[in-house]
């Protein structure tokens, strides 16, 4: 499976201070926020990876990211024009999906929790159909929001609805078969002029291939977007680190981890840093031998 991150937009909500950088390149605690979408795809397993961007964000996001062979990975980029929403990520990456399956993270879109690289790997292992998460949400009218069944099949789907029929919210994170270029083909833009991802599942709910993972108890979701939704990630990411010794969205360690890098590319990337993110990643090497 492929996976893009989508990282385009003009990131109104958090003007000014977007009006010169990509909010996607902005600080969650120690990391920038892009970090955190890549480093999901790759607890999925997925290492090809295409970033979408705006076009005046291009040149940063190859500068912070290169090729992605520092991590093991491959990361190629496309531009984005104008945000004509979510679902347009699939044409914009039609060469590069070129007929796989396919993984589409929003890129200010966080997940943390024990057990998640587990149930992700087995999303990514989607040949057919769609497979989007849920979580439960206290405000759904915020979000896109699931129905589901006694037997956590869904029943339906609701973009930011005024009565919600569930509080079941479908995270910036979704999984496609191979036809998922086809679908969004068929898509019309919606009445705020968006090609909407509801869309996109809607299609594949309707066909009866579309199925829902509840995130498991315990794991986070967080949707940074705006100033406070900022400041409270980083304030968890901090929390966790803190508490743990351990750093969420380290791209080295997942790469190591995952053996997608050998003990001395570890080193070498350590010896890229000259401050504690250094010390952090040769404690690991340390730990382990």
């Amino acid at each position: 499976m492929k996976g893009i991150v989508l990282a385009g937009g003009t990131g109104s909500r958090l003007h000014p201070v977007t009006r010169g950088v990509s909010k996607h390149l902005l600080s969650i605690y120690d990391k920038p926020l892009i970090y955190y979408p890549i480093s999901t795809l790759m607890l999925a397993g997925i290492t090809e990876i295409l970033v979408i961007c705006a076009p005046e964000h291009g040149a940063a996001y190859r500068s912070l990211l290169r090729d992605g062979s520092q991590w093991g990975v491959s990361i190629s980029y496309a531009i984005q024009d104008d945000p004509n929403g979510l679902a347009e990520a699939f044409l914009i990456g039609r060469d590069f999906i070129d007929g796989q399956p396919c993984a589409l993270a929003l890129g200010d879109n966080i997940f943390y929790g024990a057990g998640l690289s587990g149930q992700l790997q087995v999303l990514a292992a989607l040949k057919r159909g769609a497979a989007v998460l849920a979580y439960q949400v206290n405000d759904p009218k915020r979000f896109g929001i699931v129905e589901l069944d006694g037997d956590d099949k869904p029943v339906s789907l609701e973009e930011k609805p005024e009565t919600p029929k569930s509080n079941w919210a479908i995270p910036g994170l979704y999984f496609y078969g191979s036809d998922v270029v086809q679908v969004a083909e068929q898509v019309t833009p919606s009445a705020r002029g968006e090609l909407e991802i509801t869309s996109v599942n809607e299609a594949y709910f309707q066909r009866g291939e579309l199925t829902v993972t509840r995130l498991q108890r315990g794991t986070t979701w967080l949707d940074a977007g705006t100033f406070d939704s900022l400041l409270e990630a980083s304030q968890f990411v901090q929390t966790v680190e803190k508490r743990q010794g351990l750093k969420v969205a380290c791209l080295e360690e997942v790469a190591w981890r995952r053996s997608l890098i050998t003990d001395d590319q570890m080193r070498e990337r350590a010896n890229e840093f000259k401050n504690e993110y250094r010390d952090y990643l040769l404690s690991l090497l340390q730990s382990e031998s």
